[in-house]
């Protein structure tokens, strides 16, 4: 009689404390075992000459998310967990968006309906809160907290979607009373307002413009008076998709205070630049916060290194750019302000964070794991069951073979979108096999099984 399901013998086992060669024993679909040599395994797999990582933990992502009239995201659960677990992702953690006058609860059903049967790896929905309602305060958002949804965003800007500053003072009260993870979008939309109306007046509607009418300070301006808000109600904060220096130090100075304030950033801002909303098809690169300058760069990517930044991730997007209901949408042809908001990412995350940190020398394989796995895992819930390699812990694994040159391009993706903004972007370092549960999904560029992902109903947070 076989002691595991599957054994996972010579590979070199990364974690986000250390790196040991080690095989994997698996049973019912968790690590059993960890030992110099195992045996007696139904299935061996050979990882020889390779790294055996946690998968991929994305806690940004969009997915099949209403997007404004006459637009139409890219990617359903089938599309976009496809492409995740090709680029290494065995757990995404898509938005539940919360339409005005619409229960959580109803929102919830409706995204668990698109969901069901169509994912490849595992999901766990945060919940957008847009219509913070004394019900879905003081019932909703308690219930759902006890029943697994432990994390919810707000956002700053956006119509339909912003809050006041009052709203968010009582949404994080309610995120304080249930235990919650709050999460904000940080942009000020007054400002913001303001600046578009200056830029279409003078007739400033190209792409670029895009970037100038959300500048810096609109950005800084807001995390430092979420991080306020939240210093109020006395409860901790995720900041996501940071893309300057001048927002890091708010969270620095807001750490120093002694607050838990928690700090996310993406690969837009490691590796694209406002240059790149003024080339050709420059819509393709339009998101928020938008790229920044060089300088910006570089701050983003010592946040990495010095530990501003406690997770990376995608803020997966997507959409079709020759499609009106996407990039070439009639309204965002004649000004910036309508050009669908987002870019595809959930399948090239891991590779470029790999390829530019780790074998850059810029960041640990250790701090590659934390970035991308554990972290989140601990942020949101999901920690030990998820971002680890330990025993008990589910197997949700990926291979990494650590000298693999590939060069990212459209063809060689996954998703539902028609480009990549990463177009023609050389890495070193590419995820080879994606185990989720102990099934072996995605290998050697084929996908192996399909729909085995669930969702998963996560703990109160460890921040």
């Amino acid at each position: 009689m076989s002691s595991y399901d599957t054994i996972i013998s010579g590979g070199t086992v990364v974690t986000a404390a250390d790196t040991f060669k080690a095989d994997i024993g698996i049973r019912n679909g968790r690590i059993a075992a960890i030992a110099d040599k195992l045996e007696n395994g139904t299935e061996v797999i050979d990882a020889t000459g390779k790294l055996v990582l946690p998968g991929g933990i994305d806690s940004h992502v969009h997915i099949a998310q209403p997007s404004g009239e006459g637009v139409v995201m890219a990617d359903d659960f089938d599309s976009a967990t496809r492409s995740a677990a090709f680029g290494g992702n065995t757990t995404v953690m898509p938005f539940c968006f919360q339409e005005k006058g619409q229960s959580l609860r109803d929102a919830l059903s409706w995204y668990h309906g698109l969901a069901e049967g169509q994912c490849h790896i595992d999901v766990s929905f945060h919940l957008i809160v847009s219509d913070p309602t004394p019900q879905v305060l003081g019932q909703e958002l308690p219930a759902l907290a006890e029943e697994g949804y432990t994390s919810f965003k707000m956002f700053m800007t956006y119509e339909g979607l912003k809050l006041t500053d009052r709203e968010i003072l009582e949404t994080l009260t309610a995120a304080k009373i249930s235990g919650a993870m709050p999460m904000i979008h940080a942009e000020n939309d007054d400002a913001i307002e303001f600046l578009r109306e200056k830029a279409e007046l003078a007739g400033e509607t190209a792409p670029k413009y895009h970037a100038s009418t959300r500048p810096i300070p609109v950005e800084r301006e807001a995390t430092h008076r979420a991080i306020s808000l939240a210093e109020i109600v006395d409860v901790p904060l995720v900041i996501v998709h940071v893309s300057n220096r001048e927002a890091m130090e708010e969270i620095q100075r807001a750490r120093g205070r002694g607050l838990k304030i928690y700090g996310e950033t993406c690969p837009q801002y490691l590796v694209l630049t406002a240059e790149d909303l003024e080339i050709p098809q420059a819509a393709k690169n339009v998101c928020s916060p938008p790229p920044r300058d060089k300088a910006s760069q570089v701050a983003c990517w010592e946040g990495i290194e010095q530990g501003v930044f406690d997770v990376f991730s995608s803020d997966h997007c997507p959409f079709r750019y020759e499609d009106t209901a996407g990039k070439m949408h009639p309204k965002g042809e004649k000004s910036f302000r309508w050009i669908p908001n987002g870019i595809p990412g959930v399948e090239t995350r891991l590779p470029i964070l790999f390829s530019e940190g780790v074998k850059k020398g810029r960041i640990s394989l250790q701090d590659f794991v934390a970035l991308t796995s554990t972290n989140h895992a601990k942020l949101y819930g999901l920690y030990p069951k998820k971002g680890a390699i330990a025993i008990g812990a589910d197997a949700d694994l990926v291979f990494w073979d650590p000298d693999k040159q590939m060069t990212i391009s459209q063809e060689l993706l996954h998703h539902g979108a028609d480009y990549t903004p990463y177009e023609g972007f050389e890495v070193t370092g590419w995820p080879v096999l994606t185990m989720v549960r102990g099934k072996v999904i995605v290998q050697d560029g084929a996908l192996v099984t399909s729909s085995e992902g669930s969702h998963v109903v996560r703990d109160k947070p460890l921040g």
